[in-house]
């Protein structure tokens, strides 16, 4: 008891807790001395509840900002989700339109539509160059699987929505390749494509042209209308190293290579591609 206040130790959930009641006053004066260590009292009581609640307070907080963290994952995590499903959807939707356009149109003005596409292509599509001019570094099964790539390659381009112009150079009639292209390839004579006996040396300008080779130093990174990409003609099962490549420096023309380490997985048997890939 400090002067008129009553104080008394109640045990809380096993913890001690301090309650001041009042007690009955006394006649007489209160002393000065009474009132100072009555205050104080008080104040020291005070204080110790006010810091118990501002430990629990402390905690409290310390729980809301753990649930307001996990609220903002949770919420970014949805919103991820909800963008990608709407991207698949979005893809979908336009593949069901354009098969709905497809639906609509006859197997004729499918044939007229691609036919005048790969005719603008000749007029102003990017150029693109298979030089067939190896033929004696391939075996009749590699020559075989040449012409299964030019026909993927005339495919692929036809369905572009912005299709290459394509060039078959040292393409001689009555040749390995050019009779097992017509062998395997039904309406091979129709491909929209420039087939020439000539050398693509002969061709274009020098300048102009850019040898893909997958041993050059120089990474391909963006393609100039001015430009003619040259190709080699060449399936090597036996990987002949370095032949496109030496022949492009015999010939004093640019070398590139496709940016295939800097964007796809780094894999040795993804260094040789099919021109099926190359144009997909």
């Amino acid at each position: 008891m400090i002067g008129n206040t009553v104080i008394k130790e109640v045990m809380v959930t096993g913890e001690p807790y301090f309650a001041v009641e009042q007690a009955p006053c006394k006649q007489g004066k209160p002393k000065g001395n009474e009132d100072e260590v009555l205050l104080s009292g008080i104040f020291e009581l005070l204080q110790i509840e006010v810091e118990c609640e501002s430990s629990g307070t402390q905690q409290h907080k310390e729980s809301c900002y753990s649930k307001n963290v996990l609220r903002k994952k949770k919420h970014w995590e949805n919103t991820v989700a909800a963008k990608k499903i709407k991207r698949k959807q979005k893809k979908q939707k336009k593949k069901e339109n354009l098969s709905t356009l497809e639906s609509l149109l006859t197997k004729r003005d499918l044939k007229v539509i691609t036919k005048e596409k790969l005719l603008k292509a000749r007029d102003s599509g990017p150029r693109i160059c298979i030089d067939l001019s190896m033929t004696d570094h391939m075996n009749n099964k590699e020559i075989s699987r040449l012409a299964a790539q030019i026909r993927r390659l005339y495919g692929t381009n036809r369905k572009s929505t912005n299709p290459f112009r394509i060039y078959l150079t040292s393409f001689i009639p009555g040749g390995p390749i050019h009779s097992e292209c017509l062998r395997m390839n039904d309406g091979f004579t129709s491909y929209i494509m420039d087939m020439v006996e000539e050398s693509y040396l002969d061709l274009f300008p020098r300048e102009t042209i850019v040898y893909l080779t997958p041993d050059s130093d120089c990474v391909l990174e963006d393609i100039e209308p001015n430009k003619v990409y040259v190709f080699g003609g060449l399936v090597d099962e036996s990987i002949q190293k370095k032949l496109t490549y030496t022949q492009a420096q015999e010939n004093s023309v640019q070398t590139a290579r496709l940016p295939i380490r800097e964007y796809m997985v780094k894999k040795s048997e993804f260094k040789k591609l099919s021109f099926r890939n190359i144009s997909s």
